[in-house]
């Protein structure tokens, strides 16, 4: 039963994304929010690197979302709406709202058309399930469909999206969920651990290249969308841990001295600048814990991957921000 509730969207370009890709290119060290590299190509490409050998992260958590799923379905209980921050994994999500007999199923994400499509192939294979996409940025309180009230909400923010976030913003954001699901509600999420340099940067920079085109696709939008005129072929991908700070980061790197305009302003790159487009923070356990509390979140319950190489942890709304 697919339903209709869309963010209401004068301005066919976002002018969140106009704005951040505005700001950042004219930084000191130019950097674009993470969010941006998700249109419907994006979002396509995101799908491919899931598949890919390199990529452990939605390899082990499916197999740990699959092995612990009847602990975590005694735990969070049956019935009630799934509330999923990013359209994710089919996989996934199957999973969770079978093992929970979920009434509802809300994905909120901001490319719409790969929203919409992935809601109707859920709801065509689901057919007794209530299916209501939300096209909206989940980074901001969402108003959540009226077919869900008063059903028990189950927040699932799987894939360790929460890592794309500074601990600053990751804290925000949680809160922001806190209240876009309401008291009484629980988070499912999942983070990702430290784990050897080799491994990490294999995941983010593959042999297939794949990766490198999810990167320079944002150019490819900012160009489309942004009357740009940015010469894809001039910026390389490149991923780089950063061992002070505990992550991923993905770069565009300028290989030769560039110039270009975006909606009629002009910046200039040297050879070797960079355009910071992605972090992916990797959480101890004490860390991940800590990080939820800050952001209204009490966790209750936590199931580890093999060799702790992945975590997911669900959680309780707490009633106020700072309560004990």
């Amino acid at each position: 039963m697919l339903k209709t509730f869309d963010a209401p969207k004068a301005d066919p370009v976002d002018p969140a994304f106009r704005r951040d890709v505005l700001a950042g290119l004219a930084e000191p060290i130019p950097a674009i929010p993470a969010r941006w590299l998700y249109d419907r190509r994006g979002s396509e490409l995101f799908d491919d690197i899931t598949r890919l050998s390199s990529y452990y992260p939605t390899r082990t958590e499916t197999a740990l979302l699959d092995a612990k799923m009847p602990e975590i379905a005694a735990r969070v209980g049956k019935g009630g709406a799934v509330v999923e921050f990013g359209a994710g994994s089919a996989t996934k999500i199957r999973l969770l709202v079978d093992a929970i007999a979920a009434t509802a199923y809300v994905p909120i994400d901001i490319s719409g058309d790969y929203l919409r499509d992935s809601a109707a192939q859920l709801d065509a294979d689901l057919p007794d399930l209530a299916v209501y996409p939300v096209e909206a940025d989940f980074t901001k309180t969402v108003a959540l469909p009226a077919g869900i009230e008063g059903m028990p909400r189950l927040g699932f923010f799987p894939g360790s999206t929460i890592g794309n976030f500074v601990p600053s913003s990751a804290t925000d954001l949680l809160y922001n969920f806190r209240a876009t699901l309401g008291t009484g509600a629980r988070l499912l999420i999942g983070m990702d651990r430290v784990k050897p340099v080799d491994r990490l940067i294999a995941a983010y920079d593959d042999p297939e290249g794949v990766t490198a085109e999810f990167n320079r696709n944002l150019l490819t939008r900012i160009n489309r969308e942004l009357n740009g005129d940015i010469p894809v072929d001039a910026f390389a991908h490149e991923a780089r841990w950063n061992d002070m700070l505990a992550r991923i980061e993905m770069h565009l790197v300028a290989t030769r001295d560039v110039s270009f305009t975006v909606e009629g302003e002009r910046f200039s790159f040297a050879k070797g600048r960079s355009i910071h487009t992605e972090n992916s923070h990797k959480y101890g356990p004490r860390g991940g814990r800590l990080l939820l509390l800050a952001g209204g979140w009490t966790p209750i319950a936590e199931w580890n991957a093999p060799e702790d190489d992945f975590a997911l942890i669900l959680a309780e709304a707490q009633r106020e921000r700072f309560a004990p």
